[in-house]
């Protein structure tokens, strides 16, 4: 474990969790931060392409968190 880690660990859980989200706010911001590998490119590219084929078998979010919320 860093010694920055270490430190950070002391912090009260207030701060720690305020520097986490700084640092996933650092994270999110670069696009080139998690490129998507080969694989994932191709099941974007499937899906992108079974929307097109299919457009009327797309469900609304809001129909979607309807169900999920009747079955918790």
């Amino acid at each position: 474990m860093s010694a920055v880690l270490e430190e950070a660990l002391k912090l009260p859980p207030p701060e720690r969790l305020r520097i986490a989200y700084a640092l996933y706010d650092s994270v999110e911001q670069d696009p080139n931060a998690f490129p998507l590998t080969e694989e994932q490119k191709k099941e974007l590219e499937r899906r992108l392409e079974d929307y097109r084929n299919n457009p009327g078998d797309v469900i609304q979010w809001e129909e979607v968190k309807e169900k999920l919320r009747r079955r918790a």
